[in-house]
């Protein structure tokens, strides 16, 4: 049998006549679609009361269909950026004199940042590292909006080792030291959930229905935010809520019985035995009664 003919090579490039593709002008994938949906219901629940202007994504979000459904919002965007993002300055140069202006300048060099936009420079002396901080305004080809970039540096003065992580923002405006630092709010979110999952049941919640769900999310949720209002107090800042539980459990059980006894017991006996009990199974205990 004869060999059929290689095919020639496809045209490298876009079609003929088809124009430049509006990147605002996306289409959202089902899970961007469900999360501007719930945070429009919250804008609306919290109307009036807070003037939200930022919203937090995780770094697995910083790309441009997450930023086109957050301004969509009416909100600025705050999250992160691979490390090997394909960042570059805006063009300075002259117009060429013909064709569309040239949008796109130099590329970054992530082992050589530009001094120019360096804002802080520190040394822990414990870890012998260095902390270096630069902001600057820059494109992302895949992006439609100019970015505010924080670029954190470390550098290890012992190896030499380099690392960083690129934050970046929406907002020209924003200060870089807001942007660290509403990007840290991540965290304590999800702590918040680590904590509602691991202490207070959210993730065992059988429920299947709208209705109890929404209630037993909000409960496990309130109880944390409630056992961390009762650390607060001086007498319990240094129990964990290991410690919180086992207390407040043992003062259950110590009621129970004594409703159990014929007579009341007198209060020192009722303080005393309360304290012993909530004890058990803490590991850092309250004071006992002498």
């Amino acid at each position: 049998m004869k060999k059929s003919k290689k095919k020639k090579d496809a045209k490298v490039g876009r079609p003929k006549g088809s124009g430049n593709q509006d990147k605002k002008d996306i289409e959202l994938s089902p899970y961007l679609k469900f999360v501007k949906e719930s945070v429009n219901k919250a804008l609306k629940r919290i109307d009036k009361h807070i003037d939200i202007v930022y919203f937090v994504f995780d770094g697995a979000f910083g790309n441009n269909p997450a930023v086109q459904m957050v301004r969509q919002c009416g909100l600025h965007i705050i999250s992160k950026l691979q490390k090997n993002s394909a960042l570059v300055f805006p063009y300075s140069g002259e117009y060429a004199g013909r064709g569309a202006p040239r949008k796109y300048g130099d590329a970054i060099d992530y082992d050589n940042l530009p001094e120019p936009y360096l804002k802080s420079d520190s040394i822990d002396e414990d870890k012998n590292i260095q902390t270096r901080i630069y902001q600057m305004e820059m494109s992302h080809r895949k992006f439609s909006d100019t970015l505010n970039v924080v670029i954190i540096q470390k550098r290890n003065l012992s190896t030499g080792k380099i690392s960083h992580v690129n934050l970046f923002s929406t907002d020209v405006t924003l200060d870089y030291e807001k942007v660290i630092d509403y990007y840290s709010l991540r965290f304590q979110i999800e702590f918040v959930f680590r904590d509602a999952k691991q202490y207070w049941g959210m993730e065992d919640s059988m429920n299947i229905k709208k209705i109890p769900i929404h209630n037993w999310a909000n409960l496990s949720t309130f109880m944390v935010n409630f056992s961390h209002g009762l650390r607060q107090n001086s007498d319990m800042n240094e129990m964990s809520i290991l410690d919180l539980k086992a207390h407040y459990h043992g003062l259950k059980y110590v009621k129970e019985v004594f409703k159990l006894l014929p007579h009341l017991a007198n209060e020192y006996l009722i303080q005393k035995v309360s304290i012993k009990i909530a004890n058990l199974g803490a590991i850092h205990s309250r004071e006992r009664v002498a």
